[in-house]
Order: C-alpha cells, then structure tokens, then sequence
C-alpha cells in the first residue's frame, strides 16, 4: 500500500492473486498426487483472499494503522481519524474520514459475522 496526492485515495490496494494463481496452476499440472490436495487448497485460498473488495481491504489496514497509533476506540471517532493521521502523517483529513469509514464497515461487518455465529 503507497501513499498519493492529496487529491486522491492515499492508499492503493495491491492485489497480487492472479500471479499466485497462475503460478500455483502450473505446480498443479505437475504435481505428484500426494502433493495435490495442497496446492487444489491454496489454490482455493488465494482465490478467497483475492475476492476481498477493496474497501475492506482498505479498512482492515486502516484499523492496523489505527491501532499501530495506540487506539483503541470506535472507528468513526475524532480521535480515532486523528490517529489515523498520526500514523500515516501523508493523509489528508478528508482521506483519514473515508478510512475510518472503510475500517467501520470492517467492524461492523465483523460485528453481524458474530452475532450470526452466535
């Protein structure tokens, strides 16, 4: 994840699952029966990991930033963008709140995730 401009969303999601995918099928078609199932399972996850949208990816690490900054709080707080923008001192304030906004769908995704569970 790089840092841009003022003017535009200062984190880039990097997305490298095609690459892994592609190397994985070429171990695939020559692998050892023993080895299969493993790579069919990898295969599989990286699949999984490269189907995250992008603005959850976003607010997984704008929470890592938040909490790299020492909060603990809700997402969506002024504190919680002001430490945001502590830790990633590039961000502009208008950056920092649509973050904080990815990371609180993070968090309440997470949170109906539990309660489904539950």
């Amino acid at each position: 994840m790089t840092g841009f401009g003022k003017q535009n969303m200062a984190v880039l999601v990097l997305r490298e699952a095609d690459d892994i995918t592609t190397l994985l099928r070429r171990a695939l078609d020559t692998a050892p029966a023993e080895e299969r199932p493993g790579l069919e399972r990898a295969m599989a996850l990286t699949a999984e990991a490269g189907a995250v949208p992008d603005a959850e990816l976003r607010g997984r690490w704008a929470l890592r930033r938040m909490a790299s900054a020492g909060y603990e709080g809700p997402p969506r707080a002024v504190a919680a963008v002001k430490a945001l923008r502590t830790a990633e001192r590039s961000l502009s304030l208008l950056q920092a709140v649509n973050l904080s906004k990815d990371a609180e769908a993070v968090t309440m995704d997470a949170k109906e995730d539990a309660q489904e569970d539950a």
